[in-house]
């Protein structure tokens, strides 16, 4: 069964500490829940998630959904956002993970990327050097999310054109957020290998799409 792989970079940096990652968690397992709801997404989306902070790490190895155990999730009381070195990390992921296609056998579907950051890059050196590699990936879609009044948009339209800002990064807000990366998922899910790209669905009014 050929995967679908799912990649989320979560920034939890100090300044998502409290409200902010409490909702963070719950929206993730509203994500799996309602994935797990979808017969074809049980089938074949896998899921990988990714922290970044002044550290970062890969919580969760690329993993099929219907095994899937969501890690606990911290953030520390303060320090960069080390979001270069996130994507570094991604890169190496899918070069590791993802299996790639041959004559004898078809490979995975193209992968899928969020992302999501309530300020901007401190590495930003790092984040430019690595933007082109994340480019050449050959991703099925990357979307962006920018959370919150100090997150800032220019950044991350660098990396992608799929960027979507919430004003506020309370809990209802980030809830309307990940239940449309599952909607997005499951379209992805259903589209693969009929599109080169998937076609998002339109965002809840809560998500704005940044031109």
């Amino acid at each position: 069964m050929r995967r679908l792989p799912v990649y989320l970079l979560l920034d939890t940096s100090g300044s998502m500490r409290g409200e902010r990652i409490e909702a963070v968690k719950n929206g993730l397992q509203v994500l799996v829940s309602k994935l797990r709801q979808d017969p074809f997404a049980l089938e074949s989306v896998w899921i990988s998630i990714i922290t970044f902070d002044r550290e970062v790490k890969q919580l969760l190895p690329l993993t099929a959904l219907e095994s899937l155990q969501l890690p606990e999730i911290t953030t520390p009381e303060s320090g960069p956002t080390n979001m270069g070195a996130a994507l570094e990390m991604l890169c190496s992921k899918l070069d590791a993970e993802v299996a790639k296609g041959s004559d004898t056998q078809k490979g995975d579907w193209r992968p899928l990327l969020f992302l999501m950051t309530d300020g901007k890059p401190s590495d930003l050196a790092a984040f430019r050097e690595v933007v082109p590699k994340v480019k050449s990936k050959n991703l099925a879609a990357l979307v962006a999310c920018a959370a919150g009044a100090e997150a800032q948009d220019s950044f991350l339209k660098e990396l992608t054109d799929n960027v979507v800002h919430l004003d506020t990064a309370d809990s209802s807000t980030l809830m309307s957020f990940f239940k449309w990366v599952s909607a997005s998922i499951g379209t992805g899910n259903k589209s693969v290998g009929t599109t080169e790209e998937i076609q998002l669905p339109p965002p809840p009014a809560e998500v704005h799409v940044i031109i």
